[in-house]
């Protein structure tokens, strides 16, 4: 299987739609040690084609999380779940902050959040170094957090 290219315009316009935040932990391009990407919500793998509906930009932890998954089981239930998909999806109907931690309010949000990492002891120090020099959330998380 091959890799589709991501043309140069086609990147600009991830990145502006996300205004530089990963779609996943709204954390900040520029916050991150090694920056975002640009991921396919649906992997080439299970279909997923590359146009714009179907890329999100990610940070490079949620990226490498979420690899070609595009699910998990929600354990509660039992049943398998759909990853939060920020092209369907409104960030605060599936999640909250709540002090460093990004709590689920949906399966589908407890799915993500969990195969994504977001409460890692390691993010969730990243997000609490953030938090103390007001860098966490961004005005742009912030608005994508109560919206």
């Amino acid at each position: 299987m091959s890799i589709s290219y991501v043309s140069a315009e086609l990147r600009r316009l991830v990145v502006a739609r996300s205004e530089s935040l990963c779609e996943y932990c709204l954390i900040a391009e520029e916050d991150t040690g090694f920056g975002c990407e640009v991921d396919h919500i649906i992997s080439e793998k299970h279909g997923g084609a590359t146009h714009a509906d179907n890329l999100a930009y990610s940070c490079v932890c949620c990226n490498q999380a979420k690899g070609s998954d595009v699910g998990s089981i929600h354990w509660a239930t039992g049943q398998f779940v759909r990853f939060f998909s920020p092209r369907s999806d409104r960030w605060g109907e599936h999640f909250a902050l709540r002090g460093n931690m990004l709590d689920s309010r949906t399966a589908i949000g407890e799915a993500t959040a969990r195969i994504l990492g977001f409460n890692r002891t390691d993010r969730l120090q990243e997000r609490q170094l953030l938090r103390e020099i007001g860098r966490y959330p961004s005005p742009a998380a912030l608005q994508r957090m109560q919206g």
